[in-house]
């Protein structure tokens, strides 16, 4: 049985006063933080409820891909929020901010946002996003979930599928880091960040100015078409804008990038 190093204690105590991380629930095993938070949110938890696991037995990423992760080597956990309607668009902004801040402040390095989710240092993915929402008929957002997995001292190597594509933390540092720390550090940086967003304030001019992707030739797999051109910017939705070889500019709302020489 692995011994967790989370000092959860810690961590409400860090917490305290905040929005996220107003309530901390900590799991040994888990089938996927993000389907507890989920229920949690359905059966009336306040914003803020953070739900950790050390382990997941289903724990998915985007476009339900399985996520790997040793037992108590990352961080993996959702954040339960109610926005309003117009702020979803920075849900997916305050996340990737606050998790691209973080390993930037832990490491020193300069990690970079491949639109529109995953974080990466030196091309390399250290983190992936995901978020989850329920929304009414009226258009009411019930709730979001925002479901994070950093990649903290996981060593990729022993993983043929992710080797040559995943870092972690300590990877990029060359020794192993305690995960409480960063996990709180992450916390602060994502209250901060959606304090911004409940004042009212847009994230997509700093999203922006952290995206990899602005200014290079892409191609993009949305749904079941593939689109290439350069990406010229994002709109205020975090949409990506491309400029077709025709000329013709095209608006993506998501989907899967893939850099060209």
């Amino acid at each position: 049985m692995h011994q967790h190093d989370l000092g959860i204690e810690q961590l409400r105590a860090a917490c305290a006063g905040w929005v996220v991380g107003r309530e901390i629930a900590f799991h040994q095993r888990l089938g996927s933080t993000m389907d507890d938070a989920r229920r949690l949110a359905e059966a009336g938890a306040a914003e803020g409820l953070v739900v950790i696991a050390e382990e997941q037995t289903k724990g998915r990423g985007r476009f339900a891909r399985k996520w790997e992760s040793p037992v108590g080597e990352n961080l993996l956990f959702s954040v339960l929020l109610r926005p309003q309607a117009g702020q979803m668009r920075y849900m997916n902004m305050a996340a990737t901010l606050a998790v691209r801040d973080t390993v930037a402040d832990v490491t020193g390095a300069r990690p970079a946002i491949k639109w529109p989710n995953d974080v990466r240092v030196d091309g390399r993915k250290v983190a992936g996003i995901l978020i989850e929402s329920a929304v009414a008929s009226d258009g009411r957002v019930d709730y979001a979930v925002v479901g994070i997995g950093l990649n903290v001292n996981f060593d990729p190597s022993p993983f043929p599928e992710i080797a040559e594509t995943a870092t972690s933390i300590a990877r990029v540092l060359g020794k192993r880091v305690e995960r409480t720390a960063v996990l709180a550090r992450l916390l602060a940086r994502l209250d901060g960040l959606y304090g911004e967003v409940r004042a009212g304030r847009s994230l997509t001019a700093a999203w922006a100015a952290r995206l990899e992707t602005l200014g290079r030739k892409v191609r993009v797999r949305s749904h079941d078409e593939v689109l290439e051109g350069l990406a010229l910017r994002v709109d205020e939705e975090g949409n990506l804008v491309l400029r077709r070889p025709d000329g013709s500019l095209t608006t993506v709302v998501a989907g899967e990038v893939t850099m060209q020489a």
